[in-house]
């Protein structure tokens, strides 16, 4: 059950609608935000709904966002929006849509996105991420949800005792965050489609060393690989570099079966109350 009854099931908040050939209405939610922004991979999963319908008009037969690069233009306010969508190809195995979110008639946000379609019963050959080592679920710290950081309302979030210091004031050397992520939104559990919010639901992981709150994302490639069995997910997201005011950050998602089911890779702006030497 959700633990908020003013949630919106992701599904019905990250809905399109047909307005015209190409276009596609979209009523931005405010309860998947973070101070008062919405969330980076709440909006990948509006502009992949675009995406799939755009290309399945043109007889795309593909169910799934497998792979998704979004360029933060900039924010765009809770409320209506207009989704404009251009076909590149419909393929066999794979189609390719260019997205792009505007309101006011201004860009807010972009998108290129292949589309393909993931197996239930597809079968792991290879896999070389490692699942990362966290501490068991019910020793980990739920994250609360507020009224500035809304996403936490819709996830049931876990962070590993050795990566929660910065709660407390705490300032460690590894910009690293683990822990286990379940959808709580009142709708279904995590599917195909709804891991590309998963893939940008923790907070940064420049916060353990000392960041300040201003993380905002400037791009973001999203994954998706396999069709997650299970409740919960398995999550590791880490820095890669810090430099020059970015951040290089990583994240990845393994499920119940220990398999990788999501990745993504983000670049973006970080600031630190006192200056890096």
């Amino acid at each position: 059950m959700s633990n908020n009854s003013l949630n919106v099931a992701l599904r019905d908040a990250a809905a399109v609608e047909p307005i015209a050939e190409d276009h596609f209405g979209v009523d931005i939610s405010p309860l998947y935000s973070v101070m008062g922004h919405p969330n980076g991979g709440y909006l990948q999963c509006v502009l992949s709904n675009g995406a799939l319908a755009a290309a399945s008009a043109q007889g795309a037969l593909h169910l799934h966002t497998t792979s998704i690069t979004t360029n933060y233009v900039g924010s765009p306010n809770p409320g209506p929006a207009e989704i404009v969508t251009d076909v590149r190809r419909v393929g066999r195995g794979a189609s390719f849509v260019h997205v792009t979110l505007l309101q006011g008639g201004n860009v807010t946000t972009e998108s290129l996105v292949t589309l393909g379609t993931l197996k239930e019963d597809s079968e792991l050959r290879y896999q070389d991420a490692s699942v990362p080592d966290v501490a068991p679920l019910e020793d980990c710290h739920r994250v609360p949800g507020s009224d500035d950081v809304k996403t936490m309302n819709i996830v049931d979030l876990r962070l590993d005792p050795k990566c929660v210091g910065w709660w407390f004031g705490e300032v460690i050397d590894r910009a690293e965050l683990l822990g286990w992520i379940r959808l709580d939104d009142g709708g279904a559990p995590w599917d195909a489609w709804s891991i590309l919010f998963a893939s940008d639901a923790l907070p940064p992981a420049t916060f353990p060393i000392g960041s300040s709150g201003w993380v905002p994302t400037l791009q973001l490639t999203s994954y998706a690989r396999r069709i997650p069995q299970g409740e919960w997910l398995r999550a590791r997201q880490w820095g890669v570099v810090i430099a020059d005011g970015l951040v290089d950050e990583r994240c990845e998602l393994f499920d119940q079966r220990g398999d990788l089911v999501a990745s993504s890779s983000q670049l973006a702006m970080v600031r630190f109350p006192v200056q890096e030497k």
